[in-house]
């Protein structure tokens, strides 16, 4: 597999719409919006319009692409993509509070994300259904199996195994759950399980984080002496980043355990800044390989980190004299990269790896030759998601920055 230079997708096949990188793309994405509102608006209202063709689900991924939509529309007031990620949510749970496609029993962390949406509708309805839906997922998260050193299983069919991925599913909900409905024991765990991961997956020579940690040692992708993965990938701490975000931002200032998700995110965010694209502002599918044959410039990683970069610098955790400029600089690139509108005048994002993951059949080895031989996509939701939330943050930052000017 060869990758040409200045080409992080190289010629490799990419799925769904918008194409590869060829000269009809080219073209494409030199109509692209300009960054910050009107990319995060063009891209929610296009992926709204793409989303009610399909079957709406009770899936991590669903959760997160209409979260974000629901932001853009409340940020930039546009009330038919409120409205309509509103209901995408609401229709889900039935009238007796069961939730469609919810199986409890599987222990699956990616399962609790969607429970974010339903948290804000209970805040404005108080609908007795919603908190039974609400309820059910708090009582997994309480019955979740754990390593012997605390960590939840990502899945039960991942025993063992915490995965940076669990982090962003679980803990952003657990911690509003927590807070919401007075129980803090879930706001002090969250935190010990941001500290935990980060003390199994930490990577003493970068910095970075490994994709996952087998606390047995027993999968084969475990190193046998640190139980951690082969690699650190990219939206596995994209991920990361998002959650200590998104927990940070409901935990008032002073509260326990804040100073120290603060200080870890300070601390991941100097080691990714290492790792950023020189030529390009971005990061790639395989964070510390850059230029390895093979790798490429990947669009979710490079749509979550300015979304938490820029998060963390207005919520006060991150230097913004540092990170404000290295999170522009790769939203912007990010726009000029991966976006793309189409004739009939629709937004696509392009170069999102489809799906990355360990074990499982057939097995997923955590190899870089893994990694980089996923598929790639457009419009995928777990990038389409982070880049309108990240376009929401660059407004913000903008507008930050010409008030204080």
């Amino acid at each position: 597999m060869t990758r040409e230079a200045g080409e992080g997708i190289g010629r490799r096949k990419v799925e769904g719409a918008g194409g590869g990188v060829d000269g009809r793309a080219e073209g494409l994405r030199r109509s692209s919006p300009k960054p910050g509102r009107e990319s995060g608006l063009a891209l929610a209202r296009s992926a709204m319009k793409r989303y009610v063709l399909s079957n709406s689900s009770w899936h991590y991924e669903h959760g997160l692409l209409i979260g974000a939509i629901r932001e853009a529309g409340d940020a930039w007031g546009d009330a038919g993509l409120s409205r309509g990620a509103r209901d995408l949510a609401s229709a889900l749970v039935s009238a007796d509070g069961a939730i469609r496609g919810y199986r409890p029993e599987e222990f699956n962390l990616d399962m609790i994300n969607s429970g974010r949406n339903l948290l804000s509708l209970f805040s404005e309805t108080g609908e007795t259904r919603l908190r039974l839906a609400l309820d059910a997922l708090a009582s997994q998260l309480s019955s979740q199996p754990r390593t012997i050193s605390g960590g939840f299983w990502h899945k039960l069919i991942y025993p063992n195994q915490i995965w940076l991925d669990g982090l962003y599913m679980a803990q952003p909900f657990a911690v509003r759950y927590g807070l919401m409905f007075g129980n803090p024991s879930f706001v002090e765990d969250a935190v010990a399980q941001f500290l935990l991961a980060a003390k199994k997956t930490r990577d003493p020579r970068t910095g970075l984080f490994r994709h996952a940690w087998d606390e047995e040692r027993a999968q084969p992708w475990a190193d046998p002496e640190t139980g951690r993965a082969p690699n650190a990938w990219g939206r596995a701490m994209g991920w990361f980043a998002m959650a200590l975000v998104d927990v940070i931002e409901v935990l008032y200032p002073g509260s326990a355990g804040r100073g120290e998700l603060c200080a870890l995110l300070s601390g991941i965010a100097d080691a990714l800044a290492e790792f950023q694209d020189p030529a390009t502002g971005l990061w790639y599918q395989v964070l510390d390989q850059g230029e390895r044959e093979g790798n490429y410039l990947e669009a979710s990683v490079s749509s979550m980190l300015p979304y938490a970069f820029l998060k963390g610098v207005r919520l006060g955790a991150l230097d913004a004299v540092r990170f404000v400029p290295i999170a522009c600089r790769a939203y912007e690139g990010a726009c000029g990269r991966f976006l793309s509108r189409d004739p009939d005048g629709c937004v696509h994002l392009e170069g999102v790896c489809s799906v990355a993951g360990l074990g499982g059949t057939p097995y997923r080895d955590g190899s870089f030759e893994y990694y980089v031989r996923e598929p790639i996509k457009a419009d995928d939701y777990k990038g389409v998601g982070p880049f309108i939330l990240a376009s929401i943050e660059y407004e913000a930052a903008l507008t930050s920055r010409g008030a204080a000017a």
